[in-house]
């Protein structure tokens, strides 16, 4: 229920970077998951930072935020598909370096992307990563490789 009707509509056009200490806040969350991981240091929690930015970073691509880095988001998602399943079976995410490129360059356009999404455009996203769970839609992350 919205008890403020005008509140919630002017917040909801506020661009998410006005929202200066948190849009930082959420930044360094991923970028501290990134720099553990690439140190060696990541554990399920870690990932699951990672994993919570990239499900964002795609959403927003697939609503026209990066549109043109398609590519970009494919091998980010790849990556951390790689990365999970090596560390579901040995229990240490250890990533390539190939990996890690590819995610550094989804978290930089994930940061370019929260620089200009507005609140309303972040809670869409949201709404249809947890519509994707909900209905089992979506791709485990953190599952054993196939043996092919």
């Amino acid at each position: 229920m919205v008890y403020d009707t005008m509140g919630y509509v002017i917040e909801s056009l506020t661009p998410v970077a006005a929202h200066g200490s948190v849009l930082i806040d959420l930044k360094l969350k991923n970028h501290a998951a990134l720099a553990t991981t690439t140190q060696g240091k990541a554990d399920r929690k870690t990932i699951d930072v990672l994993i919570a930015a990239l499900n964002m970073t795609e959403v927003l691509y697939r609503m026209g935020f990066g549109e043109d880095y398609g590519s970009l988001v494919k091998a980010g998602m790849q990556a951390l598909k790689s990365l999970g399943a090596r560390g579901a079976a040995s229990g240490r995410f250890i990533m390539k370096s190939e990996e890690m490129a590819a995610l550094n360059e989804a978290i930089e356009l994930h940061d370019a992307q929260l620089e200009v999404i507005t609140v309303k455009d972040m809670e869409k996203a949201l709404h249809h990563i947890y519509e994707t769970i909900k209905h089992k839609r979506a791709t485990p992350i953190v599952a054993k490789e196939k043996n092919t």
